[in-house]
């Protein structure tokens, strides 16, 4: 196993058991976490109530760049990735980006959490993990994947830079309008990580998408 690959496997384990210890909390009703969710949707209930325009503006923000986003983006890329025989992007987009709606809805289901009480807008199914959160954070790393070795390196700077702030923003946004506690934006983060990195081990794509998946030579070939 190469170094990347172990630190990949070691941190989504960590971030397998953030998430794990977060469902436990919630569930148990720990007393910290508690606090840190309730003081959080206190303030943001408050203000959001105080500002209209404040709770437009992030969901309209929650929206645009939301899990649908990066769905319909990573559509267009899987569409190119077919069209130049490149299999291997279109199938890790596939799974990675737009099956984490499914592992979300399931995570959900599982968990049975429901929404904080005073919601600033409407959101539907259960509350934990953060299908924002974990969409997001999927498809944030599922499209760098696929830039960051053809990009300049200057321009990976940027583009992780913005990838991160997107992902802390529509984190912040969902608590901001009060239809996600912390504990559920951190274990969406934390979940939509470990699936991120199930799928580059189970299909990594290991060339650009400019470049067409190879075939084998034909016996007796000079290939």
């Amino acid at each position: 196993m190469t170094s990347r690959k172990a630190w990949r496997v070691a941190t989504a384990a960590l971030a397998l058991a953030l998430y794990a210890l977060l469902w436990v909390g919630f569930a148990q009703q720990w007393h910290w976490l508690t606090a840190i969710d309730g003081s959080a949707h206190d303030r943001s209930h408050a203000f959001g109530v105080a500002h209209p325009g404040w709770v437009t503006f992030w969901d309209v923000f929650c929206t645009v760049l939301g899990p649908s986003a990066f769905r319909l983006v990573a559509l267009v890329v899987i569409i190119v990735a077919l069209a130049r025989r490149n299999l291997r992007v279109a199938l890790f987009l596939v799974i990675s980006v737009e099956l984490s709606g499914v592992v979300s809805e399931s995570a959900k289901a599982a968990a049975n959490r429901p929404r904080p009480a005073e919601s600033l807008v409407s959101a539907p199914t259960t509350s934990f993990p953060s299908g924002h959160a974990l969409g997001v954070m999927v498809g944030v790393l599922g499209l760098l994947t696929l830039v960051l070795p053809i990009a300049r390196p200057r321009l990976r700077v940027w583009l992780i830079a913005i990838g991160a702030v997107v992902v802390v923003a529509i984190g912040v946004g969902r608590v901001v309008l009060c239809v996600h506690h912390v504990s559920d934006v951190l274990a969406g983060w934390a979940l939509g990580y470990v699936w991120y990195v199930v799928c580059t081990l189970l299909v990594p794509p290991a060339v650009p998408i400019t470049v067409a998946d190879e075939t084998p030579a034909a016996p007796g070939s000079s290939r």
